[in-house]
């Protein structure tokens, strides 16, 4: 098995209370947006399909807070929580989904297509393991220009089977390319467990090919962030592809039609036990004396910020049928 990181303290991610409640209040952030859209999804203002980022909020603000100008980041269909811990707007977000033109893409991208090159994602991804090509062609493009960043690629535990897997991997070593791949293991490829179609650990298919390589506990936002900042840092230094899997489980259904009859009984209860949210609140007591109190006024916080970023979004216009005929430029 590789190694099972654990929030320890590492040279270079010192933070202020200040800078740490914001990862508490980014991962907030997630959870109320995600819960803001499931109302409008239920209301029929979001159409097409949704893939909700519930409980997972750990994994993409840990390994975005070590990020820096110029990485790129793909995400996954589940990937307004990637989105959201990179930076992009979430008014922008809220509007994209609604389908308004004032939307990150003009309205068109809906939930699982999105794209911010302002911040620099360069998509979200419908199709399983097309985050993997997608960052991976980027870490070429970063090391040809020597830019110095990485990109990182999100993908789920399901795409361990895909052929993009095995086959981008392997190039990012041989060409010992900036890429750093985060798998979201979160139990459960849609409805079927992991070990119902997987052989073996995932960890142990990048360590095959020699590839720097974590396991670390996905709810545990200092610990994702610490392995991150290993990671990166590895890729950053011209060393080839780094790989951190996240152990996390999603609250909610695979998508919107999900009845959630393949869980085990008891096990969404023990899980929220782990919650990535009060783990965090955890955190911030013991390391720098910050209450529930405190993290309660940053959650009333974000609430009201959410109340008017959906009522914004419903006010604003959608796309005029004539802006179907012209060119959207992302970002």
């Amino acid at each position: 098995m590789a190694e099972l990181s654990s929030s320890q303290t590492v040279p270079g991610l010192d933070l202020g209370a200040e800078e740490s409640l914001g990862l508490y209040r980014r991962m907030r952030l997630i959870r109320s947006f995600e819960d803001a859209v499931q109302v409008q999804f239920q209301a029929g203002n979001v159409h097409g399909t949704t893939h909700l980022y519930s409980g997972q909020e750990a994994g993409a603000v840990g390994v975005c807070s070590v990020l820096g100008e110029g990485d790129k980041v793909a995400g996954t269909y589940r990937g307004h929580g990637h989105a959201l811990a990179l930076g992009v707007s979430p008014q922008g977000l809220m509007d994209e989904l609604l389908g308004r033109e004032t939307g990150l893409c003009g309205g068109r991208a809906g939930s699982m297509n999105v794209v911010d090159a302002s911040t620099g994602l360069i998509g979200c991804f419908g199709i399983v393991g097309g985050s993997i090509g997608a960052a991976t062609g980027a870490a070429l493009s970063q090391k040809l220009l020597g830019t110095g960043t990485v990109a990182v690629a999100f993908f789920g535990e399901g795409t361990a089977n895909q052929a993009y897997f095995h086959e981008c991997l392997n190039w990012a070593q041989v060409e010992k390319l900036p890429a750093v791949f985060v798998c979201e293991n979160n139990m459960y490829m849609e409805f079927t467990p992991i070990e119902n179609v997987t052989a073996g650990e995932i960890v142990a298919r990048p360590i095959a090919m020699g590839i720097h390589t974590r396991q670390v506990d996905g709810n545990d936002v200092w610990a994702v962030r610490e392995a991150a900042w290993e990671a990166v840092e590895h890729a950053r230094s011209g060393r080839g592809p780094a790989f951190l899997e996240t152990l996390t489980y999603r609250f909610v259904g695979h998508s919107r039609s999900d009845p959630g009859r393949y869980r085990r009984p008891g096990e969404l209860e023990e899980w929220r036990r782990r919650d990535p949210l009060l783990l965090a609140r955890a955190g911030l007591e013991q390391r720098f004396g910050i209450g529930p109190a405190r993290c309660e006024e940053v959650d009333a916080e974000v609430a009201a910020e959410l109340e008017g970023i959906v009522a914004a979004g419903l006010a604003a216009p959608f796309p005029r049928p004539s802006a179907a005929a012209t060119e959207f430029k992302h970002g």
